[in-house]
């Protein structure tokens, strides 16, 4: 009875303190948000301006670029009005519920609670985590949808593919990239479970429920524009800015800064939105046919301010009284907390993929960790679709529970060979 009664009170107390860490994060962000009065500027303010109209019955963009965040936060402002202070409060509910799903994970993981806990404190003390909190940014809700998919993975939810289509098709509203997330699956079941038949039905599944799901927007898009039209028609210029000869940093440019820019034809300024997609998109594709060399250097460059930077804490901080000086020394110092965190967790995914590629050989996959196969599934696709389109330190925020994740059990690996070794 007594040993009962010490373990249902060490139970409780681990509750408690997931709990307490949680509501300081929770008092940070409301913190944070209520110091500095960030102000949202370029794609944020158009977000913004987007789910205004939204809320007030007018059009839902012009298939330029994704509205999925806009759409949501528009239904928000029909019920509630649409202020900054209830789309911050959006933000606030949102790293709640990150909160909730990152410790819901942690309990379905193999990882032993000591680590949970450490791994559960940093996602919450993360400095981004906190700051986001006042950006209007489509970020913290991608967010919550890949971690409510990942939490449904590891569950045993019986129609657990089902639900993961739908969110899937959700996400791709925010980011299109994300349709290809049937892919992932399919890596992963097909490793983790060493069936390939029915790693092949459950990705299936996935993508045939997605492709349901945006269908109504493809028929929305083809309508309005007259053409077969994807979620958006902003995949193009992304590629094209991003991948050509003046390009010298990975990141953003203007698109008429490129050395005769498809951008300046008779022909780019007489077509519809998804001609122009395509223009770009075909002129990007035969750059990089034709740089090959050029397009991995860009490449590598993309992955380094991606998951080197925290450049994003600048829009954190856009509009505040917080001076120039204050800003510079913010994204620094967070910079160098991120690229530590990242660049641990980046060794260990690849240290670990070849100890994936070792064991698939030698055991068909069956001492594979699947929380960390899943970890790195989906780092690689990631990292594949930035390499190939636009480097952002904000593009990196989906993947901190996951590189935390990474960090923290390289680090335990490291003292477990220590210890060994003594």
């Amino acid at each position: 009875m007594m040993l009962m009664k010490l373990e249902s009170d060490r139970k409780e107390y681990g509750k408690s303190y997931y709990l307490i860490i949680a509501l300081i994060g929770v008092l940070l962000s409301i913190f944070w948000c209520k110091l500095i009065k960030t102000e949202p500027f370029s794609d944020f303010k158009y977000y913004y301006e987007l789910a205004r109209s939204i809320s007030q019955g007018k059009p839902w963009g012009d298939t330029y670029t994704t509205v999925g965040y806009p759409i949501v936060l528009g239904g928000i402002f029909k019920v509630f009005g649409d202020s900054l202070f209830i789309a911050k409060t959006f933000n606030l509910i949102l790293i709640l519920l990150n909160y909730y799903l990152a410790y819901s994970i942690l309990n379905k993981l193999d990882v032993k609670e000591k680590l949970r806990k450490v791994i559960f404190t940093i996602f919450i003390f993360f400095p981004l985590n906190i700051m986001y909190s006042s950006v209007l940014a489509t970020e913290p809700l991608f967010t919550t949808i890949l971690l409510l998919i990942t939490n449904i993975y590891f569950s045993k939810t019986k129609f657990k593919y089902i639900y993961i289509g739908i969110l899937t098709a959700m996400n791709a509203m925010i980011k299109p990239f994300f349709i290809i997330f049937f892919f992932a699956i399919l890596i992963i079941d097909a490793i983790g479970e060493w069936n390939i038949k029915k790693a092949i039905i459950n990705s299936l599944t996935v993508l045939i429920i997605s492709l349901l799901c945006i269908s109504p927007w493809i028929y929305r898009n083809t309508k309005y524009v007259g053409e077969l039209t994807f979620i958006s028609n902003n995949g193009g210029i992304v590629l094209y800015i991003n991948n050509n000869s003046q390009n010298k940093t990975g990141m953003w440019m203007d698109v008429n800064d490129v050395e005769n820019s498809v951008a300046k034809t008779e022909e780019y300024k007489n077509a519809n939105m998804t001609q122009k997609n395509k223009m770009l998109t075909k002129a990007a594709k035969k750059w990089i046919k034709d740089n090959p060399k050029r397009f991995v250097e860009l490449g590598l460059l993309r992955l380094g301010v991606t998951y080197g930077l925290a450049d994003d804490t600048y829009y954190t901080t856009y509009g505040s009284d917080v001076n120039a000086s204050a800003k510079y020394n913010i994204c620094k110092s967070i910079t160098g907390v991120k690229a530590c965190i990242f660049l641990v967790g980046i060794i260990f995914a690849l240290l670990y993929s070849i100890y994936i590629i070792v064991n698939i050989f030698k055991n068909r996959g069956r001492n594979i960790d699947k929380g960390l196969l899943y970890t790195l599934v989906t780092f690689y696709m990631f990292t594949c679709v930035y390499f190939v389109t636009e480097g952002q330190g904000r593009y990196s925020f989906p993947l901190i529970f996951f590189m935390i994740y990474l960090f923290a059990t390289c680090i335990e690996h490291l003292f477990r060979l220590r210890n060994k070794s003594l």
